[in-house]
């Protein structure tokens, strides 16, 4: 994962799990650092059933309970499900990191793709927090 101009490897962060009858529903990752949590990754393979939501109030509570002063978060400016399911649950945009994802595809993963699937151009980061 690539985030703030940084690589990640997410398998070395810890995390939580939500399974269900189907197996897993929900995971996600973060770091705890300088009395912040980042949420490094949250992916769900079955939408709207909970797990995602599941997974940010563990690792809110796991902020909490570390004496963090907020949650964030890093997306992409392509990713407006994202964007719409952070901003129910309370996030707020607290930056906008222009070309961080044109800079990162150049100096640390060219595998990122230049256009999302919903046609979108993949340029910007977009912080969105959660203050405690």
């Amino acid at each position: 994962m690539v985030s703030r101009g940084r690589l990640w490897d997410v398998a070395d962060m810890p995390g939580f799990v939500v399974d269900g009858a189907e197996g897993w529903v929900s995971y996600g990752t973060y770091r705890i650092k300088d009395g912040e949590c980042e949420l490094a990754i949250l992916d769900s393979p079955f939408a709207r059933r909970g797990g995602g939501s599941a997974v940010i109030e563990a690792i809110v509570a796991a902020a909490r309970a570390a004496g963090c002063r907020r949650v964030w978060l890093v997306t992409t400016n392509d990713n407006v499900d994202a964007l719409a399911f952070y901003q129910r649950r309370g996030f707020r945009l607290a930056a906008l990191h222009r070309a961080a994802v044109t800079e990162a595809r150049e100096t640390l993963k060219p595998e990122i793709p230049e256009v999302a699937r919903n046609g979108i151009p993949i340029r910007d980061e977009l912080e969105l927090e959660l203050e405690l």
